[in-house]
Order: structure tokens, then C-alpha cells, then sequence
């Protein structure tokens, strides 16, 4: 136990200080197994890479088609034409509504977290201008709309951690749509109350708009494509992955939903996307990363499984008390705040106790859509710790500082979704899932 502690405990430190999950997991589950009795080697080979390796072979033609998709999106600039067409619909005077609606419509549509921060911010940044609104509102706005309440509320939404949980319960996307809606409803409701009131705060304050040391181009409207057969390739994702296996009565597998988005979206836009080979390679390179480092996360867990002391672990998860559902919300928060990744929390949490969890869905009676859905809401809570990949991202693509904008992202990001995950379990707990 004290082993899987240490190891937890650096793990969290090391990515915290800025080093790759890539290499600092297996030595961090080195650590757990030498503590746990376990041959170094072996576990390395046995434990740690069966881990991996698993995880990889079920997830890595999503981690890759999601990719593609999403850099099809970006360098045919549908992405923009999308999220423009939105932004100028709601308009400056609610440029902060505005901006976050831009980032769920692509992101539920099925464009990677962080494709959507780079094809936002010229947008937010216009906006933003516009409104004379501090550019420190900006990471907070693209963060509530891309690493929330789409990422792992609304049902049916094709990101990586709503699919994770079908694998342990044997459930579609669109499972406990009321827990879904609910908890989607907090998170952007919350947060929109908290980043209006972070918004008249800086205003009292007298801070309003100022340039970026290095301006951007403004954006050629004229140029984005129709904004109209920009959306069917989003809408085709969606459509595909939850409303034909209710016309046919068969699940399809989001890797036919992903393929049929990027067929369209190359359709529609061939003539723009002027180096095709070149979009699909570099989308296809970019997922490499992603799936190693949440694959390194889930080596981790697969090691501190394979040690005795997990047992004792599991004993004191389970043996929170109360809903079960209670325990692997606990459980999948710690597990991504350690990791700083949503996706490689919940991996290592489902591996780890998702059968148990299935076991317990079967004898109490509670819905295994309901464990689906805790576990997706829970991912997306402590996952955005500062050390969190998206975090640094989306700050350094808009060159603002954790003492400019965390505040907000944790808000948004952290604290809110996990009051959304407190309400779902009471509305699981009165039998609405």
C-alpha cells in the first residue's frame, strides 16, 4: 500500500513538474512493483506492457481516426467556418457565450480538445476585441466549452471518455441520458454563472482588451468555406455513432462513424485541402503521442493491480461508504489528477475495478449505464489539475499564465464538474438515469 502511494504520490509530482508520462510511468510503477515483491523485469515486461499494450490495441484506430478527422477539419478550415458561423450568430455582446458554444458544437461533433483550441482562439480573440473583454477571460471560455460538458456529459458524444466505459459495461454512448443532461446543465449553467461574474469583476477592475505581444492575422471570412457543409461531417459522426443503431438495431462501432466523417469531410472540402497526404499523415503522427501517454498511464495502473497491496487498495475504495458509485467517482478523480489525463485515469481506474463495479451493478440492481456515466463525469474533474497536457496547451496557445487564467479553468474545469457528478449520483440514486 505504502508502495502504491509513493508511486501515485511521484507520479503526480514528476508530471506536475512538467516531465512526460511516456517515461516517468514506468519507473514510477517500478517503484510500486519493487515495494510490491514483484521481479523488476517481469513486471516491467509482464504487468507494465500488458497494460499498455492492451490499451492501445482496443483504442488506438479512435485515437487515430479522431486525429485525422480533426486535422481534416482545421486545415479545410471547416473547423472555422463552424465555430465562425456560431460566434457571429450569438455575437460581441455575449462573447464569452459565444465562444463556448463555438467549442461544444465542434467537440461534440467529434474534433479533438485541441484542435478546437487552436481553430477558437482567432475567433475568441476577435470577440473578445470587439467586446473589449480581458484576454484573460479567453483559456476559461475555451476550457468550458471543449473540456466539459461535451467531453463526458451530453449523451452521444463521440470524445475518448464517453467510449472508454462501454468496453467495462457493456453500454451504447447515449447511456443514463437524465445523469447526462443533468450534470451537462450544471456544468455549463455554473459555469457560465462563474465566468459572467469573472467577466464583471475584471471590468470593475478596469481591465479590458489588450494585444497579444505577437498579433494575430485577422481572419478572412471570405475565405472559410459554407459554414452549412462545414457542420455534415460533425453531423454525420453524431448521426452514425447514436441514431442508426436505432434504425437497424445493431451498435455501430465509432470507428465507422470516425471513417464516414472523414470521407466527407474530404468530399466536401477536396479542392481545399490542397496537400491531402500531408493533412492525413500529420493527423495520423499527432495521435502517436496521445495514445502512448494514456497507454503509459494505464501500464501504471496495470502494475499497481498486479501487486498484493492492491487488494487492500481496492478494499478501501470499496469500502467507502454509501452508493458504490460514490466510491469509483473517488476513484476515477484521484486516478486522473495523478495522471494529469482524463482518458488514462479512467483507464487505470476501469482496469483496475471496472469488473468489480460490473459485479456490483448486478447485485444491488444499479444501472451499468449509471456506472458509465459517474465514471465518464468523474474523468473530467480533477483531470485539469495545472500539469494537465490540455491546460498548458490551451495557455500557451493563448499566451496567458497560470496566474492570469487558472483560476477560471479550475472553475470551470474542476471544481463545477464535480458538482456535477455529486448530482448525478442523486439522480442515480432516486432511480433517474
Amino acid at each position: 500500500m505504502i508502495g502504491i502511494i509513493i508511486g501515485l504520490a511521484l507520479l503526480m509530482y514528476l508530471a506536475y513538474r512538467g516531465m512526460s508520462i511516456i517515461w516517468i510511468a514506468p519507473i514510477c510503477a517500478g517503484i510500486v512493483a519493487l515495494t510490491g515483491g514483484l521481479n523488476l523485469i517481469e513486471a516491467y515486461r509482464e504487468a507494465y506492457m500488458g497494460g499498455f499494450v492492451g490499451f492501445a490495441k482496443a483504442w488506438f484506430p479512435v485515437f487515430m481516426l479522431g486525429a485525422i478527422f480533426g486535422k481534416i477539419m482545421d486545415d479545410s478550415g471547416a473547423a472555422r467556418a463552424v465555430a465562425h458561423w456560431i460566434t457571429a450568430k450569438i455575437g460581441t455582446k455575449r462573447a464569452i457565450f459565444a465562444v463556448v458554444m463555438g467549442c461544444a458544437v465542434l467537440t461534440y461533433g467529434g474534433v479533438s480538445l485541441f484542435v478546437v483550441v487552436f481553430a477558437m482562439y482567432p475567433l475568441a480573440l476577435a470577440l473578445f476585441r470587439e467586446a473589449n473583454l480581458s484576454r484573460k477571460l479567453i483559456p476559461g471560455s475555451i476550457a468550458l466549452g471543449s473540456f466539459t460538458f461535451t467531453m463526458t456529459a451530453i449523451p452521444g458524444t463521440p470524445q475518448i471518455q464517453n467510449l472508454i466505459p462501454m468496453q467495462y459495461y457493456g453500454t451504447t454512448p447515449t447511456a443514463a441520458p437524465i445523469m447526462g443532461v443533468a450534470g451537462a446543465l450544471v456544468m455549463l449553467g455554473v459555469g457560465m454563472v462563474w465566468m459572467t461574474y469573472a467577466e464583471r469583476k475584471l471590468t470593475a477592475a478596469g481591465e479590458g482588451f489588450t494585444e497579444p505581444s505577437e498579433k494575430l492575422a485577422d481572419i478572412d471570412v471570405t475565405s472559410l468555406p459554407s459554414p452549412v457543409l462545414s457542420s455534415l461531417p460533425l453531423l454525420a459522426v453524431i448521426l452514425i455513432l447514436n441514431v442508426v443503431p436505432m434504425i437497424i438495431d445493431r451498435d455501430v462501432d465509432i470507428i465507422i462513424a470516425l471513417t464516414a466523417g472523414i470521407l466527407l469531410a474530404i468530399a466536401l472540402n477536396y479542392n481545399r485541402l490542397t496537400e491531402k497526404v500531408k493533412t492525413i499523415n500529420a493527423g495520423a503522427s499527432g495521435s502517436v503521442l496521445a495514445i502512448i501517454n494514456t497507454s503509459a498511464a494505464v501500464g501504471f495502473g496495470a502494475v499497481v493491480r498486479a501487486v498484493p497491496g492492491f487488494e487492500t487498495l481496492t478494499d478501501l475504495v470499496m469500502g467507502i461508504p454509501g452508493n458504490p458509485l460514490v466510491s469509483q467517482a473517488v476513484s476515477v478523480n484521484i486516478l486522473a489528477g495523478a495522471t494529469g489525463s482524463a482518458s488514462g485515469g479512467m483507464g487505470i481506474a476501469l482496469a483496475a475495478l471496472g469488473e468489480r463495479y460490473m459485479e456490483i451493478a448486478v447485485a444491488t440492481g444499479i444501472s451499468p449505464e449509471a456506472f458509465h456515466r459517474v465514471a465518464s463525469l468523474s474523468s473530467g474533474g480533477l483531470d485539469t489539475l495545472p500539469h494537465n497536457g490540455a491546460v498548458l496547451t490551451l495557455l500557451a496557445v493563448t499566451a496567458m499564465t497560470h496566474k492570469d487564467s487558472y483560476k477560471d479553468i479550475f472553475m470551470v474545469g474542476t471544481a463545477i464538474p464535480i458538482l456535477a457528478v455529486i448530482v448525478a449520483i442523486i439522480l442515480a440514486s432516486i432511480g433517474l438515469v
